[in-house]
């Protein structure tokens, strides 16, 4: 798989994962400040995960995570935001929100 196609396969699949979520925690009843930490964390954790998995040379800037300075002389970075759009994300149902 070249790296267009996981990019884009890796932020369907933290998509999929952000609307089951939200889905799940607004019927539940979850504040809005809820919804943005999970949000969050979930779609990190999942890109996190699978970047490490399919190409773990590779450094990852994530606007979620902790800066790793190895990035500044690593060949190749990945640079994320998990949940652009975090706000709009935990107002239900506004769509205006991305994984980058």
């Amino acid at each position: 798989m070249d790296d267009h196609q996981l990019a884009r396969a890796l932020a369907s699949g933290a998509g999929d994962i952000l609307l089951k979520l939200r889905e799940s925690m607004h019927q539940d009843g979850r504040p809005p400040w809820a919804l943005k930490d999970a949000g969050d964390r979930a779609a990190h954790v999942y890109l996190m995960s699978q970047l490490a998995e399919h190409r773990p040379g590779d450094a990852v800037l994530s606007e979620e995570g902790r800066d790793n300075a190895q990035r500044l002389t690593a060949e190749r970075v990945w640079i994320v935001d998990p949940l652009d759009g975090t706000r709009e994300f935990s107002e239900v149902p506004r769509s205006d929100w991305a994984v980058h």
